[in-house]
């Protein structure tokens, strides 16, 4: 073995067979270690939207707009930093597992298990987190800036149209698991890290939707706006009428349903399903 393979990041082909065994090695694995790691996951990319919402609040009217998207960005990258080097379930990059299920390693009830499994667990993480945030007064810090931030964020992603929604899901996801696929051809944690921030720090400033980000953003502005009540929103400038949109059920019909459809296109098929053809695909003579 040459001494300098040791540390060379992995080509695409070696990317796609590690990718595989990956999806089996998720697919197999337990009920309640799947659930407590897609309940870690969701609690990890939440407290990078924490980050991303506490450090733009403030920043929209000092600084210029690709700025503080950037910042977003960067901060929430935190998330799949988490996941990645201390080990999680996210269902959003899970999506790769179709790779797995193509070339018949693991059978489609697998597949749907797995995804199942994870999705609920992440969803449980985020949205207890979010619970977190707001027992802990989070929304009150900077004089309620923080607040009206989370509040505005989640109005805005549930004013999307499904259409909208949907399309941005794809795009998101196709940057995800792409952060995921350059993570398995990397040999340190210091090159996972970098391999993490571009994508992630790309579909955050582009306005894309990620499933599990959404299940804490919209659930902790909800909180917000049923616990803290009129009054108090309407010190920080917050209209409860203006806020219509942001309800439950438009989060679950109109921005969930269609950002997890758009994410499983994105992360399963543009990236996922297109790197199994080209790389792991037997072709008959």
């Amino acid at each position: 073995m040459e001494s300098g393979s040791v540390f060379d990041a992995l080509p695409p082909r070696e990317i796609a067979a590690k990718a595989e065994d990956v999806g089996v090695a998720k697919a197999q694995l337990g009920f309640v270690p799947t659930l407590l790691l897609a309940v870690l996951a969701g609690a990890f990319i939440a407290m990078g939207a924490v980050f991303s919402t506490t450090t733009v609040t403030g920043a929209t009217g000092s600084l210029p707009f690709g700025v503080t998207r950037l910042l977003a960005g960067l901060t929430f990258s935190l998330g799949l930093i988490l996941v990645v080097i201390a080990g999680a379930e996210l269902f959003t990059g899970n999506n790769l597992l179709l790779m797995a299920f193509a070339s018949g390693k693991i059978s489609l009830l697998s597949l749907i298990r797995n995804w199942t499994i994870v999705y609920v667990g992440n969803f449980l993480g985020s949205t207890a987190t979010a619970i977190g945030m707001y027992l802990a007064g989070l929304h009150q810090m900077g004089r309620g800036e923080v607040g009206r931030t989370a509040m505005r964020i989640a109005t805005e992603k549930c004013q999307l149209s499904w259409d909208q929604a949907f399309v941005r899901g794809v795009f998101c996801n196709a940057l995800v698991c792409l952060a995921v696929w350059l993570c398995m051809s990397c040999r340190s944690t210091g090159d996972k890290i970098l391999a993490i921030i571009f994508p992630i720090t790309a579909f955050v400033a582009a306005g894309f939707e990620h499933s599990v980000a959404n299940m804490y953003f919209v659930p902790a502005a909800l909180f917000i706006k049923q616990g803290a009540g009129a009054d108090w929103l309407g010190t920080i400038g917050i209209d409860v009428a203006a806020s219509d949109a942001l309800t439950w059920s438009r989060f679950f019909s109109g921005n969930l349903v269609p950002v997890t459809l758009g994410n499983i296109l994105g992360g399963g098929i543009l990236v996922g399903a297109v790197y199994w053809v080209v790389y792991c695909r037997k072709v008959r003579g």
